[in-house]
């Protein structure tokens, strides 16, 4: 399979769709989940954690509920939000989306917006219309010098339903089995499932970096 002529890979051929498809973050699903009984939209969310457990996942899955794929903008680093972005998003948040009507901006190492952003970004979260959404992911390193210390964190977060996903001993197995599953589906396994724990553990549970070496046929055989 192949997107805009590139081969895809495995992280993103098999990215869950659903909450009900992410392994391991029960937690954080209940938090989705309670904090969507009031509406979609009008929101902003910020995912911290480990990379590779699963934040620009629960993003895009946030973001479908309401807005179809090519009403979803994603900026994959803070650098990419600049002045001129935030005039875009303010501009296009006035508008609904085509399909399901939403809109949703995704902003992934958030961590690294600058101060000035940061201030446009307050006076946007508070008035966030119906039909949109942001959702901020940063990873756990980042959480703890957010925007490089130059600005206090409090009132963007304040803004924010603050999700922040686990890494822990129990999510290797639910994970290996995940990936394990993955790797049959794509004849790239050979191992029992005791392997892919252990690879998890190498991994320190970072799913995306488990089916990288699955794509590099490192549990063939």
């Amino acid at each position: 399979m192949s997107r805009k002529g590139k081969t895809m890979r495995l992280y993103e051929k098999h990215r869950p769709k659903t909450l009900d498809e992410v392994v391991g973050q029960q937690d954080a699903k209940k938090q989705i989940e309670i904090s969507l009984r009031s509406g979609w939209g009008g929101k902003a969310w910020w995912f911290s954690g480990p990379s590779g457990t699963g934040k620009t996942t629960l993003a895009k899955i946030i973001a479908s509920y309401g807005a179809d794929e090519m009403f979803v903008e994603e900026y994959d680093s803070a650098d990419c939000v600049t002045s001129d972005v935030l005039t875009e998003i303010e501009r296009s948040m006035c508008f609904y989306g085509g399909g399901r009507g939403g809109r949703a901006y995704i902003i992934n190492e958030a961590h690294g917006l600058k101060s000035a952003i940061v201030r446009r970004l307050l006076g946007i979260l508070e008035r966030v219309p119906d039909h949109v959404v942001f959702v901020f992911t940063t990873t756990q390193a980042g959480q703890k010098h957010l925007f490089d210390n130059q600005i206090d964190a409090g009132p963007l977060l304040s803004r924010c339903i603050r999700i922040e996903l686990a890494n822990t001993a129990g999510l290797s197995r639910p994970f290996a089995e995940r990936c394990r599953q993955i790797a049959l589906a794509e004849g790239l396994d050979g191992q029992p499932v005791e392997s892919y724990i252990a690879l998890a553990r190498q991994s320190n549970n970072n799913f995306r970096a488990m089916l990288q070496a699955v794509e590099s046929g490192k549990m063939i055989g």
